[in-house]
């Protein structure tokens, strides 16, 4: 639970910027691993804004798990036919959570980062695993 206030008070901070947000998470994304690039479309703002809603819903939803899993599923299962592979979601946590830290600065403590990198696993294991389903 209190892992659960700690990620949805630092992503209340990052809402009101999260357009730059999303560029400087995508930037570092490609910086880490420039193959990636090419599973996504030329229009990067749209996509960026769509990385924030859904990261958005959820966040917003980590109290309702049971009730988020199935769209979080859902995506695993269509990021197989985007091409990504079961490792991209590790290069995807590591720039979510270096992203963070540069938007969220001090407040971004040891507390804070420990419960995105939990809160990041669940949803990439969740993915994972469907997505698993759908390649087998």
């Amino acid at each position: 639970k209190e892992e659960i206030e700690l990620v949805k008070t630092s992503w209340a901070r990052v809402m009101p910027v999260s357009d730059q947000v999303a560029s400087l998470f995508y930037g570092k994304l490609f910086e880490l691993d420039p193959s990636l690039e090419s599973l996504f479309p030329d229009n990067m703002e749209e996509q960026g804004r769509k990385l924030m809603k859904m990261i958005n819903t959820a966040v917003n939803a980590l109290d309702h798990l049971d009730e988020i899993a199935p769209a979080i599923e859902a995506m695993g299962e269509r990021h197989v036919a985007y091409g990504v592979k079961g490792e991209d979601y590790d290069t995807v946590g590591e720039a979510l959570i270096w992203t963070l830290g540069q938007d969220l600065g001090d407040s971004f403590t040891a507390d804070v980062k420990l419960a995105w990198s939990r809160v990041y696993a669940f949803w990439a294991g969740t993915m994972k695993s469907a997505a698993a389903k759908v390649a087998a």
